[in-house]
């Protein structure tokens, strides 16, 4: 399932509000289909509350809001059914061995015996913990941990992969390979959606949201972003120098702010 014109996740006007308090500003945008999209932000700018909305999980104050064709506001049951979604806590029961917990997430994902048994396998493969079936999670590498709670996240083939700050914690060799496990999926056609605030992660993704102060302050490719900014003060500017820029020119316009996003 997507939107009309290959959309997969598409934002007009998202807004939220704590007790009056906005932690996300009327944001727009649409993610295609397969693609890897980013929301660059430091921590408190808005990235996971507007997560959060598009997974279902939080209901916006204003504007609206599909994922894979369907309404987050009107519809968030059905949303959740139709992504994965992976935090940086893994989401995975240490208690449970590797295989109970592919068991326990294809029983709340309701996936078919037969089914079940083919997408049991490619997890415990993907994970590369063929010889750790029985294995306690607890015991299990930060990487190993990682592609596990991936394979997990994905079970039922999700069209839309929600990942909120994903690669925390974890060795830089884990980080590479579980991009490459990113890639894969997005050349398979999984529209993925991540949040973070790693500049290296970020110029991993096809196109990047700049998140600052709730407010989506830039939007386009790596390489554009970095491009408009070469138009306009040097040559050779990093993804960094870009944020960094936007950051201190939104700063200078708005003043001291008394909260921090969440």
């Amino acid at each position: 399932m997507s939107s009309p014109g290959g959309i997969s996740v598409s934002a007009r006007g998202l807004t939220r509000r704590f007790d009056g308090f906005v932690a996300v500003d009327r944001v727009s945008f649409d993610v295609r289909k397969g693609e890897v999209f980013g929301l660059l932000g430091p921590n408190g700018a808005g990235k996971s509350t507007i997560l959060r909305m598009l997974c279902g999980l939080l209901a916006p104050t204003e504007g609206e809001a599909t994922v894979a064709g369907l309404d987050v506001r009107t519809a968030p049951e059905s949303v959740k059914q139709h992504i994965g979604y992976m935090s940086q806590r893994f989401s995975l029961y240490e208690d449970l061995t590797v295989e109970e917990n592919v068991d326990f997430f294809a029983g709340i994902y309701r996936i078919p015996g037969g089914r079940k048994r083919e997408r049991k396998e490619w997890a415990v493969r993907m994970a590369g913990l063929e010889g750790h079936r029985r294995t306690r999670t607890a015991h299990l590498s930060g990487g190993w941990k990682q592609r596990l709670a991936l394979g997990c996240a994905i079970l039922h083939e999700p069209p839309v992969l929600f990942l909120d700050e994903p690669t925390s914690g974890t060795d830089p060799f884990s980080r590479r390979a579980f991009w490459d496990l990113i890639y894969a999926l997005s050349g398979a056609g999984t529209t993925v959606f991540v949040t973070t605030h790693h500049m290296d992660e970020a110029e991993h993704c096809d196109r990047l949201g700049l998140v600052y102060r709730g407010e989506l302050a830039a939007l386009g490719s790596p390489s554009a972003l970095k491009a408009g900014m070469a138009r306009k003060e040097t040559t050779g500017p990093s993804l960094e120098d870009v944020f960094v820029s936007i950051v201190e020119e939104r700063d200078r316009m708005a003043g001291p702010v008394a909260e921090v996003r969440r």
